[in-house]
């Protein structure tokens, strides 16, 4: 087992695009276990690579007892939207009602490099948008309406682990991201 340390809001991985997987080798194997034991111990419903400062497109979810990973993914998105309460583990303790899409189709590899295809509706759907979300450099509170983003950032401001980090001289730069949302939620 080996847990990583997960990167908090401010840091620049967060916010950049991540790159490819290119090679499906042993290397990605030990990141994928290293990424379902860290979420595992977190506890979390999923971990994207740039969470633990690895900036490639690959993330692991828990949802509904079923653990599963995605290399290099895309997304089909339904019209139809759901709104929910969603976390994040780079936003310790802080959780907001989030428009996401309420069907997700994504397409990617497993990490032996053979293709995948999942399905999923409601709290998986959600897992899915939002992790692949982290390997497009878009963050959960992205996604927000411009009053509850405003809110959001009093609230990171507030936080035990922003004052922690800003006492140790670390503080995390609250910027907008740079990032398109897409039009939805800002």
């Amino acid at each position: 087992m080996s847990i990583q340390p997960i990167r908090f809001f401010g840091d620049p991985v967060l916010t950049t695009p991540a790159s490819p997987v290119q090679d499906f080798d042993k290397e990605l194997r030990v990141l994928v276990k290293d990424l379902i034991d860290t979420m595992i111990d977190a506890p979390g419903a999923g971990l994207a690579a740039p969470q633990i400062g690895v900036p490639l497109r690959v993330f692991v979810w828990d949802v509904d007892e079923q653990i599963g990973h995605l290399v290099n993914p895309s997304l089909d998105l339904s019209d139809e939207l759901q709104e929910g309460d969603e976390g994040c583990l780079s936003f310790p303790e802080l959780r907001y009602e989030t428009p996401r899409s309420m069907r997700a189709v994504a397409k990617g590899f497993n990490m032996y490099g053979e293709p995948v295809t999942v399905e999923g509706t409601a709290f998986l759907a959600r897992a899915l948008q939002h992790e692949t979300d982290h390997l497009n450099g878009i963050v959960f509170i992205d996604r927000l309406s411009a009053e509850l983003r405003k809110q959001a950032m009093r609230d990171i401001r507030n936080s035990e682990w922003f004052l922690a980090s800003q006492e140790a001289g670390s503080a995390p730069e609250i910027r907008v991201s740079p990032h398109s949302t897409f039009g939805k939620g800002i």
